[in-house]
């Protein structure tokens, strides 16, 4: 006869932290569908216009947005994933979770703000969103996944969601200061938008070393990069200098991670 070890029996945390998720991820899809226009305004005609695709020179091409694809269903199979018996326990949920239920509840809150147009509060939410995700993927980093489904599901999930937002995030703030008045002139706000730029690739680069060259954020900031690159030179405001900066900063954060890969197989 074969034994088979049943899992530890979950607390009553492991069965709040299930819940909370769970909850987060009904109000991120109600945010969601806010975002979409099915319920609100879509995000792109909400606050004036001034998140459209073509509100500044840091705003990806619309396509770009099609990653939030991946990273919804994701964040669907993940909280499924966890309701699993040998889940629930789990030391990488158990030091993850709550985190990802956050994550979920601040990005449905950024589209109820943009919704109502506020646009500084959009930009203290994002910035909360970039932390916690930042802290949940440097701790899905401390201890490895425990087989090619959670890879995939729990760590290129959110491995994603920190990539985009840390584009995300350079885009937002340069909409917020847009809208506000700034402009520093034509060749100014070009050499703003390449500073801007290039803290992006330097975070993407920490990010690299810190999180042991994750590809699943290097390729979600390289795409947003990539489509900020194709706006400003298929769109307005144009700027092929812009546009280079963009590809640049992308080819940095690659090059970034495939180092730390290659100092790990070393």
């Amino acid at each position: 006869m074969t034994s088979t070890t049943a899992p530890p029996t979950p607390t009553a945390d492991d069965r709040r932290r299930q819940v909370a998720v769970t909850a987060a991820e009904v109000f991120c899809v109600l945010g969601t569908l806010v975002g979409l226009g099915v319920l609100g305004t879509r995000v792109e005609e909400s606050s004036g216009g001034a998140l459209s695709a073509d509100a500044t020179l840091l705003a990806p091409a619309g396509p770009a947005f099609s990653i939030w694809t991946p990273i919804y269903l994701g964040l669907l199979g993940y909280t499924v994933w966890q309701w699993l018996p040998e889940q629930a326990t789990d030391t990488r949920h158990r030091r993850t979770g709550w985190l990802a239920a956050a994550s979920m509840v601040l990005n449905a809150l950024w589209l109820l703000v943009t919704q109502q147009g506020w646009l500084w509060a959009s930009v203290v939410v994002i910035g909360a969103l970039v932390a916690v995700l930042g802290v949940l993927v440097a701790r899905l980093t401390d201890r490895p996944s425990y087989g090619n489904a959670e890879s995939v599901l729990v760590d290129g999930t959110f491995g994603l969601y920190l990539g985009w937002v840390c584009v995300a995030v350079a885009a937002n703030v340069t909409a917020v200061l847009v809208a506000s008045g700034a402009d520093l002139g034509s060749a100014g706000n070009r050499l703003a938008a390449l500073v801007v730029l290039a803290a992006v690739a330097a975070v993407g680069v920490l990010l690299a070393r810190r999180m042991r060259g994750r590809w699943s954020v290097a390729l979600a900031a390289s795409w947003g990069l990539a489509w900020l690159a194709w706006g400003r030179l298929a769109d307005e405001p144009a700027s092929v200098v812009v546009a280079l900066g963009a590809v640049a900063a992308a080819a940095v954060v690659l090059g970034a991670t495939a180092r730390a890969h290659a100092r790990l197989s070393t």
